[in-house]
C-alpha cells in the first residue's frame, strides 16, 4: 500500500512504511514517550518496546479516499500527564509529516499501551 499525492509536477507515491518510520521517529522525540509499542501485543509480546527499525509495527497508516489517518501505539513515562503527551505527539507528528513528506494528515489516533518507570 502507498499514499498517492498529485502535484502540479506529477504524481508521488509514498510507501506506508516510510510514513510510519517518519511518524514513529517524530513521536519518540516527544517528551514523556518511552517508546513505540507493537499494535499486536499478544502476538509480539506484551512488554516489547520497538526499536527505530521496527516503528512500522507500532504505526498503522490508512488512506480513505482523499484523507489519511494514522493510528499510533505508544508507551509513556510514569509521572507524565498522558493527555498532554498524546496531544504533543499528535501535534509533532502532524507537523513533521507535513514538513518532510508534504502529507496532510486528517487524524492521528493515539493508543497508550503501557506506562513505564524510566531511570533518572
Amino acid at each position: 500500500m502507498s499514499i498517492e499525492l498529485k502535484t502540479k509536477y506529477g504524481q508521488i507515491e509514498i510507501s506506508n512504511d516510510v510514513v510510519a518510520q517518519v511518524a514513529g521517529g517524530a513521536a519518540v522525540d516527544c517528551y514523556g514517550i518511552v517508546g513505540m509499542a507493537s499494535k499486536n501485543q499478544i502476538k509480539d509480546g506484551l512488554s516489547e518496546i520497538l526499536r527505530r527499525e521496527n516503528f512500522s509495527r507500532g504505526v498503522i497508516v490508512r488512506q480513505e479516499q482523499e484523507s489519511v489517518h494514522i493510528d499510533m501505539y505508544i508507551i509513556v513515562s510514569y509521572g507524565t500527564k498522558i493527555s498532554e503527551v498524546a496531544h504533543n505527539v499528535q501535534t509533532k507528528v502532524k507537523y513533521t509529516l507535513n514538513q518532510i513528506l508534504g502529507l496532510s494528515v486528517d487524524s492521528i489516533n493515539i493508543y497508550v499501551q503501557g506506562v513505564r518507570v524510566t531511570n533518572p
